[in-house]
């Protein structure tokens, strides 16, 4: 089973490095929400850093948006996930190995990136780092979450739309405590452990309950 999901992962991850995948658009959009929400806001320094992790975090949420789709309905048009679907390894492992790669393609990025981006809003080092730290922690809730809406539209073309009012209010939690755990590390009465935590909570959960609810969508869809 080990050798199985990983031939699962490299074959996602050979798949996105041809065809180009999500991970260049997401980090492409999440670069432009961050430059143009200076521009909105007006030059006051002081605003843009102390709102700065809210503005990445959301970026974040919206940018992971960007082909969430595909996860598996690229593979419901070529037949490929039928075939996945009858083989002897269990759909469940199938759906982690999936969205394991769709996370190291776009997810990934995006954690690695936000201090860079950071600078745009003009964050101070702790301030990148922990950002940076709570995205790593955090994005794998959100594709988790993103993955049960794709597989519950997987048979529906051009279903990004129905996908995101589907997932985009499941993501809130998640959006509230990275939030919290980036700001927490700026100083506060909550310690920067507490919202991390449960950050890292939110994820573990997320896979878990991802993971199955997604295989039960998939069975459900055929």
């Amino acid at each position: 089973m080990i050798r199985v999901f990983a031939a699962l992962v490299r074959r996602d991850l050979r798949l996105a490095s041809r065809v180009g995948g999500s991970g260049a658009l997401s980090l492409v959009f999440f670069l432009m929400i961050v430059a143009l929400v200076p521009f909105a806001l007006g030059p006051d320094l002081n605003l843009l850093s102390r709102i700065g992790p809210a503005i990445l975090w959301l970026s974040a949420v919206l940018a992971t948006l960007i082909g969430l789709d595909r996860i598996f309905q690229a593979d419901e048009e070529d037949g490929s996930l039928d075939l996945m679907t009858a083989s002897p390894a269990p759909l469940e492992l199938v759906v982690l190995a999936k969205v394991l790669a769709h996370w190291l393609t776009t997810g990934l990025p995006l954690a690695l990136a936000s201090p860079l981006f950071g600078l745009l809003v003009a964050l101070s080092p702790t301030a990148m780092g922990a950002t940076a730290l709570t995205l790593l922690i955090g994005t794998p809730a959100l594709t988790f979450i993103g993955a049960v809406g794709a597989a519950l539209t997987a048979s529906i073309r051009r279903g990004g739309l129905i996908l995101a009012i589907v997932v985009i209010p499941l993501m809130i939690p998640v959006l509230i405590f990275g939030v919290s755990a980036a700001e927490a590390a700026l100083g506060g009465t909550v310690p920067f452990a507490t919202p991390l935590i449960i950050l890292g909570a939110l994820s573990l959960i997320a896979a878990v309950v991802g993971t199955l609810a997604s295989a039960a969508a998939l069975r459900w869809s055929e």
